[in-house]
């Protein structure tokens, strides 16, 4: 069993995590800052969704969600569709001009990890690489006995095969 201490020592260095996420937000694309690459993100994870979904996943007032989504229609990577459900809401969905925006943001920070890291072995990367899925499973879990909510239907999305956004939410894909 872990002491105290350790626990101490791990808390610290998941929160100082917060730097990578920082760096990684520095490798997107200039016209595709933060807010609208962890739009784009979630759009993508879950599917068209109302502007008020976007914004509880986002977990921001919905003022601030407009506006990632307005940079991002305006760009054609997200289009806004009548919610057949109630033709006065709008539906989110990724244009492809959004799926290409979204896999250069991956390749990115996939380059920018791949050079920040090129001196880690091969070892080191997988023991990474599955520890923090584990860690990121079992804070899933956490949050599913806490109440919280993975996703729209209520379920853990799959692990993305690319770092997302920075600005993204932990629970975003």
């Amino acid at each position: 069993m872990a002491t105290q201490s350790r626990y101490r020592e791990l808390a610290r260095n998941i929160t100082a995590l917060g730097a990578v996420k920082r760096a990684l937000t520095r490798s997107l694309p200039a016209e595709c800052p933060g807010g609208p690459a962890a739009v784009l993100s979630l759009v993508n994870a879950h599917g068209e969704m109302r502007m008020s979904r976007l914004s509880e996943l986002l977990a921001v007032d919905v003022s601030v969600t407009s506006r990632h989504v307005a940079h991002a229609a305006q760009r054609g990577w997200l289009e806004r569709l009548p919610d057949p459900a109630d033709g006065r809401s709008r539906l989110l969905r990724l244009t492809p001009a959004g799926r290409d925006m979204l896999a250069a943001m991956g390749e990115a920070a996939v380059e920018m990890i791949a050079t920040t890291l090129a001196d880690w072995s091969d070892e080191d990367l997988e023991a990474l690489t599955t520890m923090l899925g584990r860690l990121r499973e079992d804070f899933g879990d956490c949050r599913a006995l806490h109440g919280g909510d993975h996703s729209a239907t209520g379920h853990r999305a799959p692990a993305a095969s690319t770092p997302r956004p920075a600005s993204a939410p932990a629970n975003a894909p």
